[in-house]
């Protein structure tokens, strides 16, 4: 199959950086340029299958390294389009493309006589006939282990059960994805009655009120849910009433019985996982993804969760108690709900540190956070610099791309290093959530440079109104920076090392670590300042702001660690134990989580099962544990930065040269030891989360 000359993937972009030419790509290009992609890469594998030379590093690494690039091109564009601007169309070929993906893959590393090349290199390494450079030693390792849990070794029937449970589970994960969507869409709440929205900020009213036009509700407002449990809106309504309908639309999303139910997928997602693990010759689906993160075993896993999930339950009890004493004076007898906790918590925030969003809001504007706080952050670490560039265009109109420049020393002049495309807002075509993309990988092999993206989900404000931030949003927009800095950043060699292709459990390392300079006094007082009077944030605030990092820690860390262990629960079955009935799916919940302790009803979990979108449509599949098991590595790191002098550009040079710039050249574990002088210690973190000496 070849692929016509007019498609926009035909060739590699013309644009700077290889930027995907999004003013002539449609909806219709990718699914032809998907399928002569893999009928392209098949050729190039069977080429290099059947070489007649002996294996070489040139003859058959690079070969495969260098294969797919149609496919490639095309699949990083539609995967973060499919994610961030969906159509009905878009949603259809994503389902009809992926069984045939994981065919593709399937193709390549099943091959024996691919296997065998690969093999024959790693002998060679072994017997001293063949000196590799260390990244190229670490590819060859990787693919040896891809090739093995792949099911290189298995039996034509078994390798043919294999492909069929790939198939099936992809395909899965598509269908959740988009029932997700829809169902998110379908559970926002309709407010008929302004008086109803009482204690939402007037510019969270008007989004609304646009929102609601947008979907045909004029003179209505419309409460759009976001991906997680906790609605941002929550802590803000101040009718108790109101707050519980937002919060029983969040909790009961995919339970409704209808086409946009999750149950039924998510059970057979989970019940052909554990095939699949069981047919590879691993425990359980756990047991198969921690082989392939710095964990290594669900033991592991397991341990770190169970060291930290009673201390976290007992802090938030604690919390709990405070929050339901403060309700009982407005509401005598009242149990405290979860759709209280987020606002009795600003209230007690509010009296405790005489701090509250609403007060800081006006000095989180998103326009000076992003230039005076992220990019400046990123310019005195690393020495990058951003220009926007409004003469190329992204997918959606609300995408802006920026050119990023790099000063490797002080005084260089600066050179081109890769585009940043940013997509803050919300819109129904986009799942909830906020996450990274690569649209081009950095590589040397074929001299590509990078294109990164982000995407959040902060609400659009009526247009002329500026964009107003939570603390919380502020977080996130420097997390995801971190992302985008280390594809960004990547210095590799080859293309499946680049940037971000390290284990799921190290990927949110150098994200969180990011997350530091939010909070750093000199760039927090550089983007805090007053939408309208140009005033900084009270020094006094800032003070606050700083002294109170623990509260509601209790919260954070029991709802996270709930949801850490419903995705273990779940990915620990065997075959034969996962519920058969979408009535059991909620039930199963609830045992799984009483049973680890974490069953405290007013802080659920951070995800509940049926939209837990990591687990049953992302990447995150039994490895959601990675964010705590990332930030024992972060913390420990933010201490390195604090012993050295914090926010300077030697700091942030050694931190990009010996981990960023490395990607998944080397062991991730390898490059954290460089930085640090030795493995990990947990302290930082257990006094970061108020954890004290819990386990040890």
């Amino acid at each position: 199959m070849t692929l016509d000359a007019s498609n926009p993937f035909a060739a590699p972009s013309s644009l700077p950086y290889e930027l995907p030419d999004y003013a002539a790509i449609r909806e219709e290009h990718y699914e032809p340029a998907v399928r002569a992609g893999m009928a392209e890469q098949r050729r190039e594998v069977e080429a290099i299958a059947t070489d007649p030379e002996p294996p070489t590093v040139e003859n058959t690494l690079d070969a495969l390294e260098r294969s797919g690039r149609l496919l490639s091109r095309a699949l990083h564009a539609f995967f973060n389009q499919v994610s961030a601007d969906a159509t009905p169309g878009l949603e259809d070929v994503y389902e009809r493309l992926s069984p045939e993906l994981a065919a593709h893959r399937d193709a390549i590393y099943m091959d024996a006589r691919l296997h065998a090349r690969v093999r024959a290199l790693a002998d060679a390494a072994e017997a001293g006939e063949l000196s590799l450079e260390p990244d190229t030693a670490w590819l060859l390792r990787t693919l040896l282990k891809d090739f093995r849990r792949a099911g290189v070794g298995l039996d034509a029937d078994r390798q043919a059960e294999l492909r069929r449970l790939n198939g099936r589970i992809t395909e899965l994960e598509a269908v959740f994805g988009r029932k997700l969507l829809a169902g998110e869409k379908a559970s926002a709440v309709l407010v008929t009655d302004v008086a109803e929205l009482e204690g939402l900020p007037e510019d969270a009213i008007a989004a609304a009120a646009a929102s609601a036009a947008e979907r045909g509700h004029e003179g209505a407002w419309l409460l759009d849910l976001q991906l997680p449990t906790q609605q941002d809106v929550v802590g803000s309504l101040a009718r108790r009433d109101v707050r519980e309908r937002v919060q029983r639309a969040s909790e009961s999303r995919g339970t409704h019985g209808d086409e946009n139910d999750t149950r039924a997928t998510l059970l057979e997602i989970a019940r052909l996982r554990a095939e699949r693990a069981r047919l590879l010759g691993y425990e359980h689906h756990a047991a198969y993804v921690a082989e392939d993160a710095t964990a290594g075993t669900t033991e592991a896993v397991n341990a770190m969760l169970a060291r930290l999930a009673p201390a976290a339950v007992a802090n938030a009890r604690a919390e709990g108690a405070e929050l339901e004493a403060l309700l009982r004076r407005t509401v005598p007898d009242a149990e405290l709900r979860a759709s209280d906790w987020a606002h009795l918590s600003e209230a007690v925030r509010k009296e405790r540190y005489a701090l509250d969003d609403a007060l800081l809001r006006p000095y989180l504007e998103l326009e000076r956070v992003v230039r005076d706080g992220v990019f400046e952050a990123a310019h005195r670490l690393y020495g990058l610099s951003f220009a926007e560039r409004t003469d190329l265009v992204g997918y959606h109109p609300d995408v802006r791309v920026f050119e990023v420049f790099d000063s490797p020393e002080p005084g260089e002049p600066d050179q081109g290093l890769g585009l940043f495309l940013a997509d803050w807002y919300t819109r129904p075509s986009k799942r909830g959530g906020a996450w990274m993309n690569n649209l081009v990988d950095q590589n040397r092999l074929l001299g590509q440079r990078p294109v990164v993206v982000n995407n959040l989900n902060i609400v659009k404000p009526p247009a002329g109104e500026p964009t107003l931030l939570l603390w919380d949003q502020v977080i996130t927009l420097f997390h995801e920076f971190g992302h985008a800095l280390h594809g960004l950043l990547s210095d590799v060699r080859y293309p499946s090392q680049s940037g971000t292709a390290v284990p799921r459990d190290f990927v949110e390392y150098p994200s969180q670590v990011n997350e530091m300079w939010a909070w750093d006094p000199e760039i927090l007082r550089s983007y805090a300042v007053h939408h309208v009077t140009g005033e900084p944030m009270p020094t006094e605030w800032i003070d606050t702001m700083l002294a109170s990092r623990q509260f509601n820690e209790g919260f954070s860390t029991t709802e996270y660690l709930a949801a850490a262990l419903l995705d273990q629960a779940w990915h620990q079955l065997a075959p034969e134990d996962v519920p058969t009935s979408v009535d059991d799916v909620l039930a199963f919940e609830a045992k799984a989580l009483a049973e680890a302790g974490v069953d405290y009803a007013p802080v659920p979990p951070r995800y509940r099962t049926t939209y837990f979108n990591h687990v049953w449509g992302s990447g995150y599949s039994a490895g959601y544990y990675s964010y705590i098991w990332s930030e024992v590595l972060d913390a420990d790191t933010v201490e390195w930065y604090r012993e050295n002098g914090g926010l300077t550009r030697a700091n942030g040079e050694t931190f990009r040269r010996r981990l960023l710039a490395r990607g998944g050249s080397q062991d991730p574990l390898d490059s954290f030891r460089d930085l640090r002088g030795r493995d990990a210690d947990i302290a930082p973190l257990l006094a970061r989360r108020g954890l004290g000496t819990v386990g040890a």
